[in-house]
């Protein structure tokens, strides 16, 4: 039998990854059954559960994959780039993981970190990347002049992390999101340094 190739695996992953982050954004987790992850995905339940120990294992890995997506955006660009991200939503594998999609993830990790003990306890252990991307993030334009000093960075950091939490909130509950490019404007002012300070 021949051996399957590591580009293969990580592939056939990708795939499940993807298709699944759209089945869990639009079901929701107990909504995404096995055959609807099947569906979104094209593959079987072999395949699928081939790579993920179960559906709990699937999810949390692709809440992961979306933390290192985000973090890898806070790393080149900022947190607030991430929340503009989420405004902007266009199509597209990559945008969907910062859009959309993502936000259904997202929702769906904050109601089972509410609900779930156990989710909480796997996820904590997870969810320190985005927080560790932002909080770097911010050393560096601190050192670079750019942030404000009057504030202490794991601050400033809880405070970004606060207004996505509520951008997450505001988009999912469907409200007005015109203005919401201008909030962020003002976020990202207040965090900057001002010369004449």
């Amino acid at each position: 039998m021949p051996r399957v190739s590591q580009d293969h695996l990580d592939a056939r992953r990708r795939q499940i990854l993807d298709g699944s982050r759209s089945c869990f954004a639009r079901f929701g987790y107990e909504g995404a059954t096995v055959r609807r992850l099947e569906e979104a995905t094209g593959l079987s339940r072999g395949a699928i559960f081939h790579h993920f120990k179960d559906k709990e294992s699937l999810f949390l890995a692709l809440a992961e994959d979306d933390a290192a997506r985000m973090a890898d955006v806070v790393a080149e660009q900022g947190l607030v780039q991430v929340m503009r991200n989420l405004l902007d939503a266009p199509s597209g594998v990559e945008a969907k993981a910062l859009g959309a999609d993502w936000l259904g993830t997202r929702l769906e990790v904050s109601r089972r970190l509410r609900t779930d003990n156990e989710f909480r306890d796997r996820w904590a252990q997870r969810s320190e990347l985005l927080t560790a991307a932002t909080r770097a993030r911010l050393q560096w334009q601190r050192r670079s002049g750019n942030l404000r000093d009057d504030v202490d960075v794991d601050v400033l950091t809880a405070y970004l992390e606060l207004v996505l939490e509520g951008l997450v909130s505001h988009l999912a509950m469907g409200l007005p999101a015109r203005h919401l490019g201008s909030v962020l404007d003002v976020v990202e002012e207040s965090v900057r340094r001002h010369r004449g300070r």
